[in-house]
This record gives structure tokens, C-alpha cells and sequence, in this order.
């Protein structure tokens, strides 16, 4: 008995002696190894993807956003390793999620513990797959850049690809701070590799990528977008353009293309559909330019105000320019003598070269640099190009004369609205911004834009006056009256550019690109509008074709803005929007030429009034004061003084007035006053001028007076 309970003791210790060494060997000989390989197995540094930051506008409309969505994997080995019928299981999931078969099949034979099925389904092909159980076929949620107004702003907004990176527009361009920074952190998954516990707490915040808020307005967008589309359509374009801009501050408001593309399926538009063309399209400006031509000029002092040029050219109506013979010329019109306003008013391509001409290469050259062109202007946008201006030191004579009316030099629409911002902004040259802040995920501002001036491009005064001549333009007898915006003062100029063949050189024939670029309220801008149309097919006028658009465009923004009318809404009376709606009815009717409805020479139709018998004013009645010589708010006290209404026409201090000075008249008659720019002065009184004619609605309203505003009309001496 002693024996056999020895025997077991021996055998206990025996046993247990065994697990203690097997124990000692794997808890510690064999210990590190051991919890490796379990670790190995049990344990993953998970990435955790940031969610990509989400682009508003400037009123906090989402653009751009990130959504989540589930994914479609398999795990081929698994599957292989419970028997799963792949061919089976291929024809399935093909079904379900409408993919290619032998796609599928491919990727589930594969000798792998990963592979795609398909990415970013929707939810009820993600609910076909669940309910199918196919081991070894599992979902996962993923982010899916999502643009909720599809085609709204795409060309700004560019596109983002299956793995959330930036491809086009700031979604490429602003990669870094909408990305995020991807994080690891350690994990126990099961055996199918899914994420089971995580001891570690993370704050996704710290990884998510930066908020963007745009200076775009989504309602101004809307409506560029619109009437873009609208305009190429009906003239039968291949594209346009169209650019919004805040002058005082340099914010791009809208920036609009077509054709357009769906961001959400950017592969179903042609590439040509998704080129920002306001930014990356070079095309030669036109008869646009020679606003600035004439502003270079004034600013050098090489031209006056007041200064008359004979645009009448030779027997033929053009302007020899060098010793070979070429010339240029006014589409066969003779505008006989014409001072800057009436140059821009009329559009004259001779009057532009003559002006260019006083400048000379140098002097023409480095105006339009200052005013930003030959340069890009710095937007946060992929592709911007800079447009050409060759130095001035490789221009010939008829370089000089066709640079000078915006041919043999290209720009792009945003310069062109940089440009023009900068007459309506007292001279200085604004850095467009596009974003307004950058905001984390903690809503905090990281970044904040501020208006940076680039440059004083001309003086004050003289950026002013220009926009005093543009004013003219949309007159009944300017190029751009179909720009004409009801309510508002309106100051821009027309362009109509053939087209440059840059493969053969030269023009392409009968090929033309139309513009408008403007500015309202003129006395007080509020919003810059560029309009470009490429190669209109039905007319090719600027003012024609991409006029209405920057009307339309303007009305909208004006009153979506809260820009009041000026004058109450009572600048344009009744007969003024009668005559405007004639004279686009009478131009319709001809097209080819773009006749001007009528003529109207306000000084000599004074002249011609008939004369008032002078005697004393009975009861009743006034005397008519005299006028002349007086800026608009004398001139408006003066009347209102008399009892008098007040039918203001024009900028300036008084040319004529009708009924005469000295007349009598009935008590509360409406005297007709034209204003006209004054001789030229220092640039400070020019400046003291302008500025009383802007009060004079202010003065109008303190006095009771009406006044009836409407813009210059400049006279054609022939």
C-alpha cells in the first residue's frame, strides 16, 4: 500500500513538475515570443481616416461635404477556407450591386486576405449584401465626398476621388488643410480582421481636416450660372464665362462657366466641360481694354479730359499707321472729332490708337501692367494663367495701335473684373480672395482673410472720372445699352475681339468673342460683373450678346444685396425706360450694324429752344435761374429754391439748360439740365466735382426736389 501510494506521489510530482517547467517555458522562455504572435493576431494599428473638411459660402451654405457610406470587401481566403462557392457568390453580388461578373469572380479567386468588391454603395445595395451572409464578404463605412447642389460652383469647387483626395479646383488646391492628418491607433479585431475594442480614446477632432468658407454668395452664383447658360445657348456659343466681384474688398462673389459638369460625377462630363475658363481661357479683350487705355493716359497726363481727337481717319475712314500701308479703322463709321468720353461712349477704334499713341509703347505698356494684366492675379485655383502681353520692347507701330483697343494681347475673365474693380475702387488694384476663412474642427479660426491693395493703379481722381466716361456706354447712343440696369447708374464697356488663330496665326474668320465688364451703382459701386461669351454664333456683339447678361446678373445681385435704387428708384423715369426699351427694340431690328436709335445733340437742341418772353412773373410762375457753370448740387438747390423740378442728365457742372436761364414758367415746371465733364483741372478739383455730383440726389431729397437722373450722351462732331 506504502508502495503504491509512493508511486503516485512520484507520479504527481512527476506531472506536475512537467507543468511547471511547460508553464515556466511558455511563461517565461518562451513568453515574449508567444504574447508577440498573439498580439500579431489579436492586435492592429487601425488607421483611422479623417473626415475631410466641409466648403461653405459666405453665408454658411454647404458646397462640399463629406458623408458616410459603406463599402463592399471580401476575404478571398476565408472564403476559400469555408468552401464558399466563389462563382456562386460572383454572380450574386454582380447582380446586387450591378458590377461585372467576371470582376467579381477575378477578385474573390484571388489568393488574398483583401480585396474590393465595390466602394461607396447605396444603402439598399449595402442591405442586399448584408442579407446575403456570405462569409467571408463583409461591409465597411467609409467617407464619400458628397456636393449637394451638383453642378452649383463645380468649376470652383473641383472634385475629390473615391479615396476622399482632391483632384480639381480647391478641393485640389486646398488638399492639405481639407484632408486632415490620418491617425493609427492599436485595436483588438476577430478573426475576419474587424475592430472588436480599443482601449485608446482618440479625439478625432485633432485629425479632421479644416472647414472653408468661401466669399461666394450661392443665390449670385445661382443666377450667373444661369443666365451664362442662357446667353451661350441662345447665341449658339461654345462657352462663356462670368465673374462677380465685390471692388472694395477684392471677394469674388460668383465665378460661373459652361458648359458645366456634376462634381458628383465629374467622369460623366467631357474634360473640356470641367476647365475653369475664367481663370485658364486667354482671349484677346477688345474694345474692353480701352478703358483702361484711356485711364493709363489721364493718370499720365498725356491726354485732358477735354481733349479732342479727329477720329475721322483718311477718305476711307481709317488711320494709316506705319510706312507698309496698315491701317485701322471704324467699321467704315466717320465719328469726326471725339474727346475720351465719347471715345469710350462710341467705342471708336481709332480714337482708342490715338490716345494709345500719346502714351507710346512704354507708357501704354506699363499702364495695363499696373492695372494687373500680363500677370496672374494670385487665386487659390489650379491652372490660372496670366494671360500674354508681350514688353513693349517687341511691339511694332501696329502692335501699339491694336494693343491700344485690346487686340495682339490676351487676358482672362478674372483679370479683366480685377481690373475694372480697381476704376470703381478709387484707382487701387484689390487681390481677389476667394476664401474668407478657414475654420478647424474645434471652430476655431485658423486663418482670416483681409483685403490686400496690390497697388494704387491710377490716382482717385482719376479712376472717377473713367467712370464718370463709362457711364456714357450704357446711354442711348453707347455700345452697351442692352447693359442697362432699371434703377441703377450703370458705368462699363463693351467688347467684341476676333478671335486669334494661335496655330496658323492671325484672325480666325467670322469667329468673335463678346464681352461686358461694369460696374453699379456707378456713384457707389457695389458689385463688378465681367461677362464673357466665346464664339457667338447668332450676333457677336459685346453689347449685344453679353450685355444682357451682366444686366440680368446685375439686377439680381443688386437687389439681393439690398442696394437701394438710387433716388428712390425714380433715377431712370418713365420716358428714359421707354426710350431705352426703343432704342433695343430699333437695334434688334439691326443687328448687323447696331444703328444707334437716334441721334441727340443736347447742346445744339437747347440752343434751338425757343426764346421766352421776358416780363416780370405773375402769380404762379418763376424765373428760371441761371445754371451754367454750376455743379449738379448747386444747381439742384438753385432749382429747388425756385420751385422748380430738376431733370439731371449727365456728370459734371451745367452745359446747358432748357427751359433758358431768365425764362418764366409755371411754378413746379421741370427744367432740363446736361451736365458735362469740365475742362481739365487739377486732379483735386476734378475730384471736389466729382463728388457733388454723387451728393446731388442727397441735396435733391433735402430740398424736395425731383430729379430725374440719366447718364451722359456724349456728342458725335462730325
Amino acid at each position: 500500500m506504502k508502495v503504491r501510494i509512493a508511486l503516485l506521489a512520484l507520479l504527481l510530482m512527476v506531472g506536475a513538475s512537467a507543468v511547471l517547467h511547460r508553464a515556466y517555458d511558455l511563461q517565461i522562455s518562451q513568453g515574449a515570443e508567444l504574447r508577440r504572435e498573439a498580439d500579431e493576431q489579436q492586435l492592429r494599428d487601425v488607421r483611422l481616416a479623417p473626415k475631410r473638411g466641409t466648403i461653405y459660402d459666405r453665408h454658411g451654405a454647404e458646397l462640399a461635404v463629406s458623408v458616410d457610406v459603406e463599402s463592399v470587401y471580401a476575404n478571398p481566403r476565408q472564403m476559400r477556407r469555408e468552401h464558399v462557392d466563389v462563382e456562386s457568390a460572383a454572380i450574386r453580388l454582380s447582380a446586387a450591386l450591378g458590377v461585372d461578373r467576371e470582376r467579381v469572380l477575378s477578385r474573390l479567386s484571388s489568393d488574398r486576405y483583401f480585396a474590393w468588391i465595390e466602394r461607396q454603395v447605396t444603402p439598399q445595395e449595402a442591405a442586399s449584401v448584408r442579407a446575403m451572409a456570405i462569409p467571408g464578404i463583409e461591409l465597411t463605412r467609409e467617407s464619400r465626398r458628397f456636393y449637394p447642389n451638383h453642378d452649383l460652383a463645380a468649376h470652383l469647387l473641383g472634385f475629390a476621388n473615391v479615396d476622399g483626395v482632391g483632384i480639381e479646383g480647391l478641393e485640389l488646391s486646398m488638399e492639405e488643410r481639407l484632408h486632415g492628418s490620418t491617425e493609427s491607433v492599436p485595436a483588438t479585431v476577430d478573426r475576419r480582421g474587424r475592430v472588436v475594442f480599443s482601449e485608446t480614446l482618440l479625439d478625432d477632432r485633432a485629425a479632421q481636416g479644416d472647414d472653408l468658407y468661401l466669399t461666394i454668395d450661392k443665390t449670385i452664383q445661382h443666377v450667373a450660372e444661369r443666365e451664362l447658360a442662357l446667353a451661350v445657348r441662345t447665341f449658339e456659343a461654345q462657352s462663356g464665362s462670368v465673374v462677380v466681384m465685390d471692388p472694395a474688398n477684392g471677394e469674388i462673389l460668383a465665378l460661373a462657366n459652361f458648359p458645366t459638369f456634376d462634381p458628383n460625377d465629374a467622369g460623366a462630363s467631357p474634360a473640356s466641360h470641367r476647365r475653369n475658363r475664367a481663370i485658364t481661357d486667354r482671349f484677346e479683350p477688345g474694345s474692353t481694354i480701352k478703358t483702361f487705355t484711356v485711364a493709363a493716359a489721364l493718370a499720365a497726363g498725356v491726354v485732358r479730359p477735354s481733349q479732342e481727337f479727329d477720329c475721322s481717319g483718311d477718305e476711307r475712314h481709317r488711320l494709316v499707321i506705319d510706312s507698309e500701308g496698315n491701317s485701322i479703322g471704324d467699321h467704315g463709321r466717320d465719328y469726326g472729332v471725339l474727346t475720351p468720353a465719347e471715345i469710350l461712349a462710341h467705342s471708336s477704334n481709332i480714337g482708342a490708337t490715338l490716345i494709345g499713341m500719346s502714351l507710346g509703347r512704354s507708357g501704354l505698356y506699363r499702364g495695363l501692367r499696373r492695372f494687373g494684366f500680363g500677370e496672374p492675379t494670385g487665386l487659390p485655383l489650379p491652372g490660372e494663367t496670366g494671360g500674354i502681353l508681350r514688353h513693349h520692347q517687341r511691339w511694332y507701330d501696329m502692335d501699339l495701335a491694336t494693343i491700344s483697343f485690346g487686340q495682339g494681347m490676351s487676358i482672362t475673365t478674372i483679370q479683366l473684373a480685377t481690373a475694372m474693380s480697381a476704376v470703381a475702387n478709387g484707382g487701387r488694384l484689390m487681390e481677389p480672395t476667394l476664401i474668407r476663412r478657414v475654420v478647424d474642427a474645434r471652430s476655431e479660426v485658423v486663418e482670416e482673410a483681409s483685403p490686400r491693395v496690390r497697388r494704387q493703379v491710377v490716382p482717385r481722381a482719376t479712376a472717377r472720372l473713367v467712370s464718370d466716361m463709362l457711364t456714357g456706354v450704357t446711354g442711348e447712343e453707347g455700345t452697351g445699352l442692352e447693359a442697362a440696369i432699371d434703377g441703377y447708374l450703370v458705368a462699363g464697356k463693351t467688347g467684341t475681339a476676333q478671335k486669334a488663330d494661335y496655330r496658323r496665326g492671325g484672325y480666325e474668320a467670322g469667329l468673335y468673342t463678346a464681352s461686358f465688364v461694369g460696374f453699379a451703382p456707378a456713384d457707389a459701386p457695389r458689385v463688378v460683373i465681367a461677362v464673357v461669351i466665346d464664339e457667338p454664333m447668332i450676333d457677336h456683339y459685346g453689347g449685344v450678346v453679353a450685355g444682357p447678361v451682366f444686366r440680368r446678373v446685375g439686377d439680381a445681385t443688386l437687389r439681393h444685396l439690398g442696394v437701394p435704387a438710387s433716388g428712390g428708384g425714380e433715377v431712370l423715369a418713365d420716358i428714359e425706360r421707354e426710350g431705352r426699351r426703343r432704342v433695343r427694340e430699333e437695334r434688334q431690328r439691326a443687328r448687323e450694324e447696331r444703328q444707334r436709335a437716334r441721334e441727340e445733340q443736347p447742346t445744339e437742341e437747347l440752343a434751338a429752344a425757343p426764346e421766352v418772353e421776358v416780363r416780370a412773373p405773375a402769380e404762379g410762375e418763376v424765373l428760371v435761374p441761371d445754371l451754367r457753370g454750376a455743379g449738379a448740387r448747386r444747381a439742384l438747390v438753385m432749382l429747388a429754391e425756385a420751385g422748380l423740378e430738376a431733370q439731371i442728365e449727365g456728370t459734371g457742372v451745367v452745359a446747358a439748360q432748357a427751359p433758358a436761364a431768365g425764362g418764366i414758367v409755371a411754378r413746379g415746371a421741370r427744367v432740363r439740365v446736361v451736365l458735362e465733364a469740365p475742362v481739365w483741372h487739377e486732379p483735386a478739383m476734378i475730384e471736389e466735382e466729382t463728388e457733388t455730383a454723387e451728393a446731388a440726389t442727397d441735396a435733391a431729397a433735402a430740398t424736395g426736389a425731383i430729379v430725374i437722373s440719366a447718364p451722359a450722351r456724349p456728342r458725335a462732331r462730325r
